[in-house]
């Protein structure tokens, strides 16, 4: 096996170019071998010179002596003067040492086996630094106690009689270490399986144990359910029992059950035809009584009817007109002759019926009817509003006076036809419109017209047109500002 290695392509660029060096001129500094391998002896000069020698191939060298011979060469490489030292190798001895021998190597194994004379000035200064050991393998020999590694990279320097003897020794012996190493490793393996096998039926032992133990724990409660089931299993029987017998009960409960209701529907049915009877009988019995009062309603009527009748008849017979004035003015008109008492002026009479206190009297009237002049009212009392907002405030104060009193309110305004924008009605409050060609004031005094004889009914309007004609069929005419003061007031 050649020295050396195949080409390392993870080198920098500049170890390349000096390694292509080395590779690429094997020729440049090559002392030619024509003459042998090795250096010849002191004492075979002359059968040197007398008869010629092949060149032998190099040995096989075992990996570890290969790279001891490249780190012994990488170590001295920078003590050679630079003359001595290989154009390949010049670069190389400029690496760092830790860098020299790992990115070198190629390069160094190549010059060593091509350039004997670069071999031979390597192996002055390694025998030198070797000391004793270097002696020993200059004289063939090889201490017992030495590396072999270390001896086979010496004699290949070296190359002293029987040296490829020593490096075959050094590969029997790198050998024989690395067997022994696997045989170590082998042994070392197992007694680690050993370990663990021991170790697994220490285990395997406990874990034994452990399953007796849980065998033991089921089988006792094996036996503690196989007692809970034969508990069970008598009472399950026990329980069947007992649900026949509830279901032999039921059926008879069943049976009285049907007969009671069969009893009750029975009866039921009875209750019903009776009841059916009950209510025919009641049934003719309200027939009988709303018969009853219907007759007392048709005797009642007829009497009130006749009190009414009568009470007209009355006022006719007397010819009882609606009077201007009351006693208390008659009074007031005999203390008004004396002397020194002014007389009473018209316009002072004419303010009792602007007087809401007034207005209050006849409104507490039973079933009294208030009738209203409704633009009559509003434009002597909101003349600055609109007719819109005139119209809302009076029929606002009219829905107060009718929740209050109880009494029917009508207001009336002059109107060819329903106005729009009008609120709701208040409760108790009709609001009318004249119709097209009639006038507000006729509408009043058909309303009046319509009362029946013997109702209050009051109508408030300043126009004494309107005034003289109710007054005419049995109203009671007041002034708008009676009015105005009540709703003031309230």
């Amino acid at each position: 096996m050649p020295l050396t290695e195949p080409y390392d392509d993870h080198l920098p660029q500049e170890d390349l170019v000096a390694l292509d060096g080395a590779a690429g001129n094997p020729d440049d500094n090559v002392v030619s071998e024509t003459s042998g391998a090795s250096d010849p002896a002191p004492g075979d000069a002359a059968a040197a010179e007398s008869e010629p020698t092949l060149p032998e191939p190099e040995p096989t060298l075992p990996e570890p002596v290969r790279q001891r011979i490249v780190t012994l060469t990488a170590a001295v490489l920078p003590t050679l003067p630079a003359d001595e030292v290989p154009v390949p190798l010049r670069r190389v001895a400029k690496f760092a040492p830790n860098r020299r021998a790992r990115l070198g190597a190629p390069a160094i194994a190549a010059q060593l086996t091509a350039d004997p004379l670069f071999r031979q000035r390597v192996t002055a200064r390694v025998l030198t630094d070797a000391g004793d050991l270097g002696a020993a393998v200059v004289e063939g020999t090889a201490p017992a106690a030495a590396d072999p590694v270390e001896v086979a990279a010496l004699a290949y320097l070296a190359r002293p009689r029987g040296w490829r003897e020593l490096i075959d020794a050094s590969g029997a012996a790198v050998r024989a270490e690395a067997d022994s190493a696997v045989v170590a490793e082998l042994v070392r393996e197992a007694e680690q399986r050993a370990t663990r096998a021991e170790h697994d039926r220490a285990v395997a032992r406990v874990e034994a144990e452990k399953l007796r133990d849980e065998l033991a724990r089921v089988r006792e409660e094996l036996g503690q359910l196989r007692e809970e089931s034969r508990q069970v299993a008598r009472t399950l029987r026990e329980t069947q029992a007992r649900e026949r017998k509830a279901t032999e009960l039921l059926a008879t409960e069943r049976g009285r059950a049907a007969r009671a209701s069969a009893d009750v529907d029975a009866e039921l049915r009875r209750a019903r035809a009776r009841l059916a009877e009950a209510e025919s009988a009641a049934g003719v019995a309200r027939a009988s009584a709303k018969e009853a009062r219907s007759v007392d309603d048709a005797r009642l009527w007829l009497l009130l009817e006749t009190i009414g009748q009568a009470a007209v008849g009355l006022r006719r017979e007397l010819a009882l007109d609606p009077v201007d004035k009351l006693p208390a003015d008659f009074v007031a008109d005999a203390f008004a002759e004396q002397p020194g008492t002014a007389p009473a002026s018209p316009a002072a009479r004419a303010r009792d019926t602007d007087d809401p206190a007034r207005l209050d009297q006849l409104l507490a009237l039973p079933r009294a009817h208030l009738v209203v002049d409704g633009y009559n009212v509003t434009k002597r009392g909101f003349g600055e509003m609109s007719l819109e907002q005139q119209r809302k405030r009076l029929i606002t104060g009219l829905g107060g006076i009718a929740a209050q009193t109880g009494d029917e309110v009508t207001v009336v305004f002059d109107g060819a036809e329903r106005m729009h924008g009008l609120p709701p009605a208040p409760r108790g409050v009709r609001v009318l419109f004249s119709r097209k060609g009639e006038t507000a004031d006729e509408l009043i005094r058909r309303l009046v017209r319509a009362e029946p004889s013997g109702r209050p009914v009051v109508v408030v309007s300043s126009d004494r047109e309107v005034a003289d004609g109710v007054r005419r069929h049995g109203a009671y005419p007041l002034g708008a500002d009676s009015l105005l003061r009540r709703l003031a007031r309230s």
